[in-house]
């Protein structure tokens, strides 16, 4: 717990990085998932935008910065071991850079049980 009373502190990897959930604050459909570092959370938590770590290109990205398609956080949430985050959001226009709504469509790997 940090400072606040009850707060909890989230636990980032030893790369810095925790994973995130975007999901839908109405349907509670899962729209994407991305990574944060201690300063995209506080980003985040200060302007109500997502904002995401790139590990690919190194640098910080606000959701929809570009494309419009944003995502203004209604609710932050912490899973039981406080290592992956919950982000409830507004989302405008599509979550996926392929233009799906979300980054799960059409995307299911078939189950391998023994009778299926």
């Amino acid at each position: 717990m940090n400072a606040r009373q009850g707060e909890i502190s989230p636990v980032f990897g030893a790369d810095g990085l925790i994973p995130v959930i975007a999901q839908d604050g109405e349907t509670h459909e899962v729209l994407m998932m991305a990574w944060m570092d201690v300063e995209a959370l506080r980003r985040t938590r200060a302007s109500g935008e997502a904002t995401y770590w790139s590990r690919s290109r190194q640098e910080y990205w606000v959701k929809g910065e570009t494309s419009g398609h944003r995502q203004t956080v209604r609710r932050i949430r912490l899973d039981c071991d406080a290592d992956v985050i919950l982000l409830e959001v507004d989302q405008v226009g599509p979550a996926c850079h392929t233009g799906t709504h979300s980054c799960f469509t059409d995307r299911d790997l078939p189950l391998e049980r023994p009778g299926d």
